[in-house]
């Protein structure tokens, strides 16, 4: 049977309690997630999506200011009327026009609407690399059974790319925001697959809302959310709530990883 282990940004900023954008119990669920590959990974074929960027940021703070030249605090909701209105703007004037233009487009999709998230998953910090109980056990399992599959996103610095296989606005230029077939049609051919990772309310959620809407009519039933390996960002709960409501709907399951395979 072709069974896949995707665990989606996994990483320090995330997971550690002195992370960034530290999640509430995402140190719990890697501990349990790490168990769950100690017992199963020799039963499956693993994908790992990184969160990737750098300091500057359409989405951190350093990228825009007020009136005043002070740069909104995290969690700042900027929309397209604040940059129409000039209550927010683009510290560099260059990115004026490209600022606008974005809010513009996510008022159109209607996905998420910008919000400033503290500087996280900087390239070459400690907060990019991987929460170190599931690092040792993927080396683990790459020692024996194969070469785990990295996936990274975001570092392009003018989108947000909170889904791991589509950019919230896809880049013309940039073949890295676009819709990522070659992880979609893998996970589809497999017999089923296992997804874990952070945030249920954000990463993981836009991540599976995409690979759902581009899978078949019945691939979603080999689909299986390990929830006690998942946590919504503090706040964002109802989200993650909304997340797994739909999922259901669609036909993916919900279990924990200690109900699944051998258990954990």
């Amino acid at each position: 049977m072709d069974i896949h282990l995707l665990i989606i940004d996994p990483q320090n900023d995330f997971c550690s309690p002195d992370g960034s954008l530290s999640v509430t119990g995402a140190d719990e669920d890697m501990k349990r997630l790490s168990s769950f590959i100690e017992t199963n990974g020799k039963k499956m074929d693993i994908h790992v999506t990184m969160d990737t960027h750098h300091l500057f940021d359409i989405a951190h703070p350093i990228f825009w200011m007020d009136g005043d030249g002070n740069e909104p605090k995290p969690f700042t909701i900027i929309t397209e009327d604040d940059v129409k209105d000039g209550k927010w703007r683009a510290k560099n004037p260059v990115f004026q026009k490209t600022a606008l233009e974005y809010v513009q487009k996510l008022t159109a999709n209607d996905r998420y609407p910008l919000c400033i998230w503290p500087p996280h998953c900087l390239i070459g910090t400690p907060g990019h690399n991987i929460f170190e109980d599931v690092m040792e056990a993927l080396l683990n399992w790459e020692g024996s059974f194969g070469t785990v599959d990295y996936v990274t996103k975001g570092s392009n610095m003018f989108t947000e790319h909170y889904s791991a296989v589509m950019a919230d606005v896809e880049d013309s230029a940039d073949p890295t925001t676009a819709l990522n077939t070659r992880l979609i049609d893998i996970l589809e051919k497999a017999d089923m697959v296992f997804v874990a990772g952070e945030a249920s309310s954000h990463c993981v959620a836009n991540t599976m809302t995409d690979i759902i809407d581009n899978f078949g009519e019945d691939s979603a039933k080999k689909v299986t959310l390990l929830t006690d390996c998942m946590s919504p960002v503090p706040g964002f709960e109802a989200l993650a709530d909304n997340f797994f409501d739909d999922m259901k709907k669609r036909g993916v399951k919900l279990e924990k990883s200690t109900d699944v395979l051998g258990g954990a």
